[in-house]
């Protein structure tokens, strides 16, 4: 996959000029919905299929902070998916030196907000997201 690159606006930075920790977990959105793009299957494809993929959680481990003008790269593993959950990995880096590593964990729910088998609801991406993830 190819990682997803941001670069980091002014309006994302703190007094401090550095880049606020929230917007992290931003860029792991971005960087997941790229990565589901370059598999031909977006969030809107998944929502037109009737699976939505809400987060339960986030993990951000913050190793050097990021500055605007700062070229993110966000490389992005799919570690475990289960019929029910799936679960992420993020690395990003500046210049080849790692600014942060985080997790998330993301369930598989029906238009109506009620969990659902990603398998009975969409086997080819279940299958697909499978075959991806790291750990089998």
């Amino acid at each position: 996959m190819e990682p997803y690159i941001h670069k980091v606006q002014y309006y994302e930075t703190d007094k401090m000029g550095i880049t606020h920790h929230s917007n992290y977990i931003r860029f792991m959105e971005e960087a997941r919905a790229a990565f589901l793009e370059q598999i031909g299957y977006s969030y809107h494809r998944m929502e037109s299929e009737g699976l939505v993929s809400p987060t339960v959680s986030v993990n951000v481990e913050y190793k050097k902070p990021t500055t605007f003008n700062d070229i993110i790269k966000i490389e992005v593993e799919i570690q475990k998916v289960t019929v029910v959950r799936s679960f992420w990995n993020y690395k990003m880096s500046v210049n080849d030196e790692v600014v942060c590593l985080a997790t998330s964990s993301h369930c598989f729910i029906d238009n109506n907000g009620r969990p659902i088998s990603s398998k009975k609801a969409s086997p080819a991406l279940h299958e697909l997201l499978t075959s991806l993830a790291k750990e089998q």
